[in-house]
């Protein structure tokens, strides 16, 4: 049987791939192939926003990745939950629209030696991808797929922080993403109606288009090639394994995990580590799967009284009830909620130019994820260094498809990571101690007052820190003379033909803030860059 083929093959049905599909299934006289690992978004959970507490670590929903035991968090192994359903993490993630600063994408445009990086550059594709509840103006778009809204819900502990946090010195912002997000205020989020707005819906218009062909559950075991021309892909449809070619691109958006992995197991990477897997070396690229960036999250607990928090008020059959019946009529109330409602983005110290840490306000606490919530009333205030100095790296640990990755993060690596550690800690603890929360009487439970020296605070990160989900990074673009840049500043793989990488995996540095986003301006970029390239 001759093999299929279509114009472009996406490797990926999450954000960058629905995002990519959508915009280039837009010209009728090109054929797509969206081909992914995992089954239709049709799981009700999904779509509930509270609904991501079931679907992490979830077969269904979830590649159930572990890191290595990470010697920076004393010696933890952490879920690090990747998306494996169509809208990848868009499907699973915590829903909150967030661009990053202005000087981002400064500093992209630097190391791509590129100003299309640059924010003004990238603003008017921010916009063209959104639909923001506000409308247009300068900074956001309207009527674009991206719905951006309001969180539909209020908490008397969160608008205390919120207060405190003025008289620790951050000024309100009502809206984080004009390039500067230093201030505090509430999340805005990807959801309409309270409901989640992930990939798929908003690509729903490529779903009527008879140029667009979706493969659901068609894991891609690795890339085809031709010397060093990208031709296709080969992946497994139930037990059997097939082929399908790109007449003109392959088009990698399997994630900052994936990508780099199934890079080597096609054998481009680090020459080492693809002979270690016992498959030939069709390119070598030592970039691959290295500048692993992530935000590790602080969560600090602090139990309050005088309020109720959704501790107690999920704590009975009654309360459940009365939970589930707020969100049947109105669609509001805890289950419309984010994982994090409120949000604050200050400097560590004095010293720092800009915003370097980020908080993820929570009006509940557990010990970890999957546990229950405690049974007394607290509120969680997670805390992340947002330009994080420790690097780590991805890669595959057999040519078997299944095998998983090693995932080594190397948080807390750096004398500067466990500084601006040590530094976050103190500055929540300046917020908490602020008047506006004294009517809740806030006594720390997690990490425990009693720890203050640098030492016991660096240890005590180690203790409490974990992912918030924003791996980047591993397959990074670069100048022409940067040896470890994977991809160019337009998203193509060096010294490979026909083969583009089109997800977070490219991002040179982590953005200031979550990453879902900027995911979906990478893919809206690569979707002009890949229209203007002539046929191949």
């Amino acid at each position: 049987m001759a093999e299929e083929a279509f114009d472009y093959v996406i490797v990926g049905g999450g954000t960058a791939g629905c995002t990519l599909a959508e915009a280039l299934t837009r010209d009728p006289k090109v054929e797509v192939l969206l081909i992914e690992a995992g089954g239709k978004d049709n799981y009700h959970w999904i779509h509930i926003p509270v609904g991501y507490l079931y679907c992490i670590d979830n077969p269904r929903t979830d590649w159930r990745y572990r890191t290595r035991e990470e010697p920076g968090l004393n010696g933890r192994s952490l879920l690090y939950p990747r998306g494996r359903v169509m809208g990848g993490c868009s499907s699973i993630n915590g829903m909150i629209a967030m661009r990053g600063q202005r000087d981002d994408y400064a500093h992209w445009a630097d190391i791509t030696g590129d100003p299309s990086w640059g924010w003004d550059a990238v603003l008017p594709l921010f916009k063209r991808a959104e639909d923001y509840h506000g409308g247009a103006d300068a900074v956001h778009g309207a009527g674009g797929n991206w719905r951006v809204e309001r969180q539909r819900l209020r908490w008397d502990i969160l608008e205390a922080f919120r207060d405190a946090a003025v008289e620790a010195g951050l000024p309100r912002n009502d809206d984080f993403n004009r390039g500067d997000n230093f201030g505090v205020g509430y999340f805005e989020v990807n959801q309409k109606n309270g409901l989640r707005w992930n990939a798929v819906k908003a690509a729903r218009a490529m779903f009527e288009r008879p140029n667009l062909t979706l493969w659901f559950n068609a894991p891609v075991e690795r890339l085809t090639f031709e010397g060093t021309r990208c031709t296709g892909v080969a992946y497994r449809e139930n037990a059997h394994r097939k082929v399908v070619h790109a007449r003109r691109e392959v088009l990698l958006a399997a994630g900052a995990v994936n990508s780099p992995v199934l890079l080597e197991r096609s054998g481009v990477g680090q020459r080492e580590q693809v002979d270690a897997l016992g498959v030939p070396l069709v390119h070598e690229l030592r970039g691959v799967g290295e500048n692993l960036q992530d935000h590790l999250q602080l969560r600090m607990i602090f139990k309050v009284s005088g309020t109720r928090t959704l501790n107690t008020r999920a704590g009975s059959w009654l309360g459940k009830a009365l939970i589930g019946a707020e969100y049947a009529l109105k669609r509001s109330g805890p289950m419309s909620m984010a994982p994090s409602q409120l949000g604050a983005f200050a400097r560590s110290n004095p010293g720092e130019a800009r915003a370097n840490i980020e908080y993820h306000v929570q009006p509940l606490s557990l010990g970890k994820f999957g546990e229950p919530l405690h049974a007394f009333d607290a509120f969680t205030a997670s805390v992340c260094n947002l330009r994080p100095t420790s690097r780590g790296s991805v890669h595959a640990t057999a040519a078997d498809p299944d095998a998983p990755p090693l995932i080594a993060p190397n948080y807390l690596s750096t004398d500067d990571d466990r500084r601006v550690a040590a530094e976050a800690l103190r500055f929540t603890r300046r917020i908490v101690a602020a008047p506006a929360l004294a009517r809740y009487h806030p006594v720390e439970y997690l990490p425990g007052a009693a720890l203050t020296t640098d030492d016991d605070l660096v240890r005590a990160a180690g203790d409490i820190g974990t992912t918030i989900f924003h791996p980047v990074g591993t397959c990074r673009m670069g100048r022409a003379d940067d040896d470890l840049a994977v991809v160019d500043p337009q998203l193509r793989v060096r010294g490979i033909e026909g083969l583009r990488i089109v997800d977070a995996s490219v991002m040179p540095t982590i953005t200031s803030g979550n990453t879902n986003t900027p995911t979906v301006m990478i893919a809206e970029k690569a979707a002009d860059l890949i229209r203007a390239a002539p046929p191949a």
